[in-house]
């Protein structure tokens, strides 16, 4: 009965202060590019979710460049025919913060280049250039980063550089917890962290999370094994104890993630280890300790500096005594501004004659780039629908960033108060457009040139344009607009350039118009054999507007059909006239005869 009471007590307890309930799972995304069902891959069973209305290019059979991709038999590619700008937009996305992964595929089965290059594209902030070389590295087969989405999307783009297709073979996108990877002040939503390096010491095997038993929020990292950081200077370790702190949050790493190390040698006390970085970057640097040799039973037993690129980051690191015991483990984080094309971390013992590590994580920290307005960006893809772009325009993803690829035609200005980007231009001239001109245009606020001239636009000039504020530039040349002019680009008071001239525009241009050719404004209205009212065009009858232009050939139409029912109401009453007159006369001379006969 006593121990009844005491497992209810605890159970109430538990509900209480919510320590016996599970977490939430994080949100997961995962797409097998190309794949028209749901797929679920071994060993682990992952579930990858059917590559459907994404995106545009050409689904394909995949081969992988690596045997870390996931086994997967499908990608995607973008034929340079579909535009230089190719997106996958994923919606219902959680605001949270994310691992966005994306791992490159091979099409073994085309003739062209099987090793394209490409940029991606993560919310318009470039992350990635894929390299030449990148098949042989398997940790060039993917890219990773970790991103703050907030708007309930995620945009996610490859961008062609002229060396090959680009072919994707999976997309993950893979919730953490929202202060995961924090590393001080200049952390903010605002920053973007790509993996530049993720390594496990003294491991012989590529590993993801999930293979280490990891926790779901740690965002299933992969660690590039590595068992030495040169031949001779260094030996591997290993244990099967426990490891205490290994999976706290909001990191939350693997426990065999420090069951594994990399220890210094007599010959070659120092641990070194030097990888290839961009230069001129900021990098945060994650280290990652334990202490595991079993010769090291106390504090103060090994003690060591490390240092990046020669310059001391941490002083006097005593594992044993930083972490609180032995098998504990310890992460240690710095960030280091980097102008050459190396980055070096070295560890120089300082007592006991080794240095230990376990992993290394390196990322590189990115300023996620200002967007384009929004509803200019909504403006723009009405235009794209109304005009029939053709798609090798590419206009997908952000019109204005990445700054290295930004749309054909499209014309952006930062505005450095708002922090965001605008169009200030349009320029699609002789690109062989069909369709209309939206009455969206005007929501360009800030359109000061538009060029459309030498293609099949047809329609009328919407009158939205004259609200335009500060258009200095239009021309329309060269099209089918039909009907009037609009008296809405009179308001335009900084118009100085007009060319509507090869058109089937009619009617009377209007008086601001004309009244500002006065003041050494530039206006084409040539070739339009309907319009009048300024030199150079005929003069104009009586100006009429459309209203009473209409009511004029619907007050005619009326007329006419009101004529002829009178005249056939006139010829019908002559009709029976005259047969009533030939029935009167037949009567009389039918009286005559019968007269005479008698």
């Amino acid at each position: 009965m006593q121990r009844f009471a005491f497992l209810l007590w605890t159970l109430l307890f538990c509900l209480a202060f919510s320590t016996c309930i599970a977490r939430q799972a994080p949100w997961v995304m995962r797409i097998s590019c190309g794949a028209r069902l749901n797929v679920h891959t071994a060993p682990t069973n992952t579930l990858w979710y059917k590559d459907f209305a994404y995106t545009g290019g050409i689904p394909a059979n995949a081969t992988r460049p690596s045997y870390i991709s996931p086994p997967l038999k499908t990608l995607r590619y973008f034929p340079l025919s579909s535009g230089p700008n190719n997106c996958y937009n994923i919606n219902r996305v959680p605001k949270g913060h994310y691992t966005v992964r994306v791992f490159f595929g091979l099409d073994g089965h085309r003739n062209f280049d099987n090793e394209p290059l490409f940029d991606i594209s993560i919310e318009g902030t470039q992350i990635y250039s894929l390299k030449s070389g990148w098949t042989n590295h398997d940790d060039q087969v993917f890219t990773e980063a970790l991103v703050f989405l907030t708007d309930g999307t995620a945009s996610i783009c490859f961008h062609s550089t002229g060396h090959g297709d680009p072919a994707i073979l999976s997309i993950e996108i893979l919730q953490m917890e929202d202060r995961a990877y924090y590393f001080g002040p200049a952390w903010v939503q605002g920053i973007i962290l790509r993996t530049a390096a993720r390594l496990s010491c003294g491991n012989g095997k590529p590993k993801f999370d999930v293979d280490y038993s990891g926790d779901h929020w740690g965002g299933d990292r992969f660690w590039s094994p590595i068992k030495t950081f040169g031949q001779g200077s260094d030996l591997a370790r290993s244990t099967e104890s426990g490891i205490k702190k290994a999976s706290n949050a909001p990191n939350y790493y693997p426990e065999a993630l420090y069951q594994t190390a990399l220890v210094s040698t007599d010959t070659q006390p120092d641990l070194a280890y030097t990888m290839d970085v961009d230069p001129n970057r900021n990098y945060s640097i994650w280290l990652h300790f334990a202490e595991i040799d079993s010769s090291v039973t106390a504090a103060g037993k090994r003690v060591f500096d490390i240092l990046i690129n020669g310059d001391v980051a941490f002083e006097d690191i005593d594992i044993v005594k930083m972490s609180g015991d032995r098998y504990t483990a310890l992460v240690l984080n710095t960030t280091v501004t980097v102008s050459g094309r190396t980055l070096t971390i070295g560890l120089h013992p300082k007592k006991g004659s080794h240095a230990i590590i376990n992993a290394v994580e390196v990322f590189e920290i990115l300023t996620a780039e200002s967007k384009t307005v929004l509803e200019e960006v909504r403006a723009l893809q009405s235009l794209k629908s109304a005009l029939s772009l053709p798609l090798r325009f590419g206009w997908n993803g952000d019109p204005c960033v990445p700054q290295e690829h930004p749309w054909n035609g499209a014309d952006c200005h930062f505005d450095k108060t708002s922090s965001k980007w605008f169009i200030d231009g349009l320029s699609l001239d002789n690109q062989g457009l069909r369709g209309f001109l939206p009455n969206d245009i005007s929501r360009l606020r800030h359109l000061q040139n538009i060029n459309l001239s030498d293609n099949s636009i047809r329609g009328v000039v919407p009158p939205s344009i004259g609200t335009i504020p500060g258009l200095v530039v239009l021309d329309l040349s060269y099209n089918s607009f039909n009907g009037s002019i609009p008296e809405s680009l009179g308001q335009l008071t900084s118009l100085r350039r007009l060319n509507l001239n090869g058109n089937s525009l009619s009617g009377r241009v209007p008086a601001a118009l004309g009244g500002r050719l006065l003041h050494g404004a530039s206006f084409n209205f040539t070739d339009n054999a309907g319009l009048c009212g300024i030199p150079g065009l005929r003069t104009c009858g009586p100006h009429l507007s459309a209203g009473e232009k209409i009511g004029i050939a619907f007050g005619t139409s009326v007329a006419f059909l009101l004529m002829v029912i009178c005249s056939m109401c006139w010829w019908k009453r002559r009709q029976n006239i005259l047969r009533a007159q030939q029935i009167a006369g037949k009567g009389f001379h039918d009286k005559l005869r019968y007269t005479y006969m008698i």
